[in-house]
């Protein structure tokens, strides 16, 4: 009764941090959990149940990377000594300990139950860490076992702490040996670099416009924690679809609040009712066609006001067929020129050739071999091709106006990256060619 009591008190504790933190205004206050209907929004994490999936090709598909994700977490695939251990583990505590196996046994099936059903592309080990936690605890269970199977027939006083050393030295060590390469950040410099190339590459008072979290989370560190290029306004399309990182944008940048207010007003006043009562909307034509279109003017205001005074940018993610911002996307490219630049997609109004000079790209990590990706990290996902697919755009662009010399080094840069680059290699080729003709 004791132990019930103190584990919700705990839990309450746990919690009540949620509004305690958000009543000081933090920089990024995600969710704004301060009425009882916010918070229990924030815990039961209502705004991505539009991921949650319960069919069975979603269900099987998740469990088949989650099968993956297990065997690789405690060493190599084919070496799963621990996930041994662990069913041991299981199956002693059934026998001997219920209490310990009902509790790891709920454990696993509850956030099981959730995970697989939750689609998400980035971040889905973080996901699983209970379900681990319980393998982890179910091994130590089954070396249990492991010595007193050998202690009860064993008359040798110390032949059981060797069996225990041996066990927990060959979990420890085929983890640590396999997950090393993987999980070594000692020369990790690739979110610093990805910020730090973008950012040589907006302008002063610049606007950049991307739906890539990969861009926005490093910018949020290096404007808010490191105060450096405060004055660049980075805009996640995504986020402008909550209220609360209007809270953000009006103490960051109060300015391109101001020149947009009525369009974002607008959207505001709309999007709070989505948020109450999103049912509302989806069962109504009319007032999802009204709010899609007041999100679509407020972005063109956006970035129509913002590149009257300084200039504007948008990431290749933006270009991506499958966009959810597609009204947007389409606006600017129909009504703007874009040009490679770096990273970015520079805003222009004129058709002729915008020269600028070649950004020397930091990219420590990527692709020199110093550092191993998972094939579904997110940096072999999404980070090495950005850089590809944009120094591809940039050679074209710089073909297309003639200027082969410099699309010839841009090729070749493309290629360091990724020898397998038949877009490159076309690209390359081409303008050797063309250079050779007189």
């Amino acid at each position: 009764m004791y132990a019930a009591l103190i584990s919700i008190g705990a839990l309450v504790a746990v919690y009540a941090y949620l509004p305690i933190a958000a009543s000081h205004s933090p920089v990024i206050n995600w969710g704004n959990p301060r009425s009882l209907q916010e918070i229990w929004w924030h815990i039961t994490g209502r705004q991505y149940r539009v991921f949650l999936s319960f069919t069975p090709n979603v269900v099987g598909t998740q469990f088949v990377e989650f099968c993956r994700m297990a065997l690789s977490e405690f060493g190599p695939a084919w070496l799963p000594v621990a996930v041994v251990l662990a069913f041991a583990g299981f199956t002693t505590a059934y026998k001997s300990d219920r209490t310990s196996f009902w509790f790891l046994s709920i454990v696993v099936i509850s956030n099981l139950a959730y995970d697989l059903s939750y689609q998400i592309a980035e971040d889905k080990d973080a996901y699983y860490l209970p379900v681990f936690i319980s393998i982890a605890i179910a091994a130590g269970l089954g070396i249990r076992w492991l010595i007193q199977m050998n202690f009860s027939k064993s008359t040798a006083a110390n032949k059981p702490y060797w069996v225990a050393a041996i066990a927990l030295l060959l979990v420890s060590a085929t983890a640590f040996a396999a997950n090393l390469p993987f999980n070594n950040r000692r020369h990790y410099f690739i979110a610093h670099d990805y910020a730090e190339n973008l950012l040589s590459t907006v302008g002063p008072d610049g606007l950049l416009v991307t739906q890539d979290w990969q861009v926005v989370s490093p910018m949020f560190y290096v404007q808010e924690i490191e105060h450096r290029r405060r004055d660049a306004k980075v805009i996640d399309l995504n986020l402008l679809r909550r209220s609360w990182y209007f809270d953000y944008l009006k103490r960051a940048h109060p300015d391109l609040v101001e020149r947009s207010r009525e369009k974002i007003d607008r959207f505001v006043e709309l999007l709070k009712q989505w948020e109450r009562d999103p049912g509302a909307f989806a069962g109504n034509e009319r007032l999802t066609q009204t709010i899609s279109e007041a999100f679509f003017e407020m972005v063109r205001s956006i970035v129509t006001q913002e590149r009257s005074v300084a200039p504007a940018y948008i990431t290749n993610d933006l270009l991506a067929g499958d966009s959810s911002n597609g009204q947007a996307t389409k606006w600017i490219t129909q009504n703007y020129q874009l040009v490679p630049q770096g990273l970015v997609f520079e805003l222009a109004t004129d058709s002729t050739f915008q020269d600028s000079p070649e950004r020397e790209l930091q990219t420590r990590g990527l692709a020199d071999g110093t550092l191993q990706f998972e094939n579904d990290d997110v940096v072999e996902l999404k980070v090495l091709p950005t850089y590809t697919t944009m120094l591809i755009n940039r050679g074209r662009y710089l073909a297309l106006f003639n200027q082969h010399e410099r699309a010839i080094a841009v090729f070749k840069e493309a290629l360091a990256l990724n020898p397998r680059l038949t877009a490159a290699r076309e690209g390359l080729a081409e303008s050797t060619a063309k250079l050779r003709t007189p």
